[in-house]
């Protein structure tokens, strides 16, 4: 699987930790940035993983700011993003089968590394449910 992988300074740390985790599970990874902890806006990275997803360039994204807020407001803004905030690994879950979320939204300074690795992997294995739940889905690009 190809996934796009991107954070601010407040989710830097942790998202070297979920690159190794990926790397070690044969995943490609693409890591947008920074590369570094020093201060930076996160939608300048936000955006380049959910251009990535919605585009078709990568199957799957992960964003990390403080609060997980900031990353999945900017990735949302695109079509065929379902960015979703989750802080334990059932919402992951859930989120991966009932709305098919394409980018998982983690808040680096409420979760463990722990939680953040057992999120990740359930959001990748989990498969979309379809059925009801895409009936609801569809509905989300019809304003």
């Amino acid at each position: 699987m190809k996934i796009s992988i991107a954070s601010d300074h407040a989710g830097y740390e942790l998202k070297e930790v979920i690159i190794k985790y990926l790397n070690n599970a044969w995943h490609k990874v693409e890591n947008e940035g920074p590369f570094n902890s020093d201060s930076v806006d996160y939608p300048d990275y936000a955006h380049k993983t959910a251009k990535k997803v919605n585009d078709g360039n990568c199957d799957m994204g992960i964003l990390i700011c403080g609060t997980g807020n900031g990353v999945s407001m900017t990735a949302n803004k695109y079509i065929n993003v379902r960015a979703a905030l989750c802080w334990n690994s059932e919402i992951a879950k859930l989120a991966r089968e009932h709305n098919d979320a394409n980018i998982l939204a983690i808040p680096a300074r409420f979760i463990t590394h722990e939680e953040a690795i057992k999120m990740t992997e359930l959001f990748i294995k989990t498969t979309f449910e379809g059925g009801r739940h895409k009936i609801r889905i569809d509905k989300i690009k019809n304003i």
